[in-house]
């Protein structure tokens, strides 16, 4: 009698992988300098009224011009809008209940 784990290695070596193995898709980092032709591009990122209002925890209106980068801040990491330090270092409030 075969045991399951048999049974599944089985389907898993009969299973055909030249579906995935037929679709060139591009690798990066082997050209650091340079991105892979064909690789996705993230073209639009648009941030709803509750991105900005997270992102501006703890500042008042009117608000700076300094921080009008947000409009364009994309989906990359900024710790601008993580919680920073607790204790008398959190000036924005972000660790008050």
């Amino acid at each position: 009698m075969k045991s399951v784990h048999q049974t599944c290695f089985a389907v898993l070596l009969l299973t055909p992988l030249s579906s995935y193995a037929d679709k060139p898709y591009p690798i990066a980092g082997t050209q650091p300098d340079a991105r892979p032709l064909g690789a996705p591009v993230i073209e639009w990122v648009k941030h709803d009224q509750a991105w900005f209002k997270h992102a501006l925890t703890g500042i008042q209106p009117p608000f700076p011009r300094s921080l009008y980068f947000l409009d364009n801040q994309g989906n990359w990491y900024t710790p601008f809008n993580h919680p920073g330090l607790t204790g008398p270092y959190d000036i924005r409030g972000w660790h008050r209940k």
